[in-house]
């Protein structure tokens, strides 16, 4: 991600690289575009962590295999109610419904499903591509 997080518009599409500064670059920018319309700070812990555990996913699981310097896309938009996140990997996709649910007794030792868990358990709608390789995420702002 080439531009300063402190200049981060209301929406942008970023190419994100699986490296930690470009990772928090990312997020800060979808933080920083929501600061600006007032969401809390409990609004924006959970798009924060929805949009790392998506980032997350797209490297470690759609980009398994793949080169490592192929870059995960992030589109975003922010606006005054709602917060819209979309991911997309360059790999082969995923079935969302074939992921256990890590809450089960049999699932709780794998190390799997605890993201997909999370940002659904925080965002809004969570939304995937026919293909798996890309999730729309919506936050909208409680009243």
């Amino acid at each position: 991600m080439s531009r300063a997080s402190t200049q981060a518009p209301d929406s942008d599409r970023l190419a994100v690289c699986n490296d930690g500064p470009s990772i928090d670059a990312a997020e800060a920018a979808v933080i920083l575009a929501a600061e600006r319309h007032g969401y809390t700070k409990a609004s924006l812990f959970a798009v924060r962590l929805a949009v790392h555990e998506a980032l997350m996913n797209g490297f470690k699981h759609g980009h398994r295999g793949l080169p490592a310097s192929l870059p995960v896309t992030l589109s975003y938009k922010v606006k005054d109610r709602t917060i819209e996140c979309t991911i997309e990997d360059q790999g082969p996709g995923f079935t969302p419904q074939d992921v256990p649910d890590p809450t089960l007794e049999e699932n709780i030792e794998r190390g799997s499903g605890r993201g997909l868990l999370l940002i659904r358990a925080y965002m809004s709608r969570v939304e995937h591509n026919t293909k798996g390789n890309r999730v729309t995420m919506v936050y909208e702002k409680p009243d």
